[in-house]
């Protein structure tokens, strides 16, 4: 991929999200949410693949991806008003759906169009298939991973946030109880284990949800900026104060470090 191709996706992209912007005050906090997340997970990407010495072009193809990762959220709010694939249609097909509408792949050589759609295709899977037509599951790794990072960040900002003034479909329509956390999320996580997104039945099942994700990074990169960052620790000090949830977490963070 050139270094033209690239700054055409990004322009294609900022022209495909304005319309979305055409809505009720509510709907346009819940659009910027994901076209700022979007941002925030090619400045990963960007990070990521710096920290993991990608070439330029692979850097190119993996920004790409970060890019248009997420497009299909923008239809899905549109037509369902909730960013709960469950209640709507999974956003990934939704996006690979946009891609090929859009045509915005056309000039770029076939099997970088196959890179992008397959990482963009599984990046939201609990676990890629394992069989998959790109010779490397480099991109589908990095795009899990950058994702990740940044929606740790989306929901860190959001706790800090009043409830009146967080964007509604962030949450996924979760009760917010303080003291109520799944037995059998805690258990999955302290197994080491990522929760499986089934058995959430309030809020702070889906924070230990994003917490279990640590034993899905890929890259030591990606480790690093978590442990910088500080988002677990953030996390876990909204969740009840259970000697079983701490035991927990602690594990996770020493995983990142092992």
């Amino acid at each position: 991929m050139i270094k033209s191709q690239s700054d055409d996706l990004v322009a294609w992209f900022d022209r495909y999200v304005e319309p979305f912007l055409n809505t009720d005050r509510e709907g346009i906090k819940n659009i910027q949410l994901k076209i700022e997340h979007t941002h925030k997970v090619c400045a990963a990407m960007a990070l990521l693949s710096a920290g993991e010495n990608l070439s330029e072009d692979e850097s190119r193809i993996a920004s790409a991806i970060a890019l248009l990762h997420d497009v299909g959220r923008f239809p899905q709010y549109r037509r369902w008003r909730t960013f709960l694939d469950s209640a709507s249609d999974n956003h990934a097909r939704l996006a690979i759906d946009v891609i090929r509408e859009e045509c915005i792949l056309s000039g770029i050589d076939h099997s970088e169009q196959l890179l992008i759609e397959e990482a963009v295709r599984f990046h939201n899977m609990l676990a890629p298939p394992a069989r998959i037509q790109s010779p490397t599951r480099q991109y589908i790794n990095l795009i899990r991973d950058a994702d990740k990072l940044d929606i740790w960040r989306v929901f860190v900002e959001l706790l800090a946030q009043p409830p009146e003034e967080r964007a509604s479909a962030a949450t996924l329509g979760l009760n917010d109880l303080p003291e109520m956390a799944s037995e059998q999320c805690i258990a999955a996580l302290n197994s080491g284990s990522i929760v499986p997104l089934e058995t959430i039945t309030c809020f702070n099942d889906f924070k230990l949800l994003q917490i279990s994700w640590v034993y899905d990074l890929t890259y030591a990169t990606s480790r690093r900026i978590l442990l910088e960052r500080g988002y677990i620790p953030t996390l876990a000090a909204t969740l009840p104060l259970r000697d079983d949830i701490s035991i927990a977490v602690s594990r996770a963070l020493a995983s990142l470090s092992a």
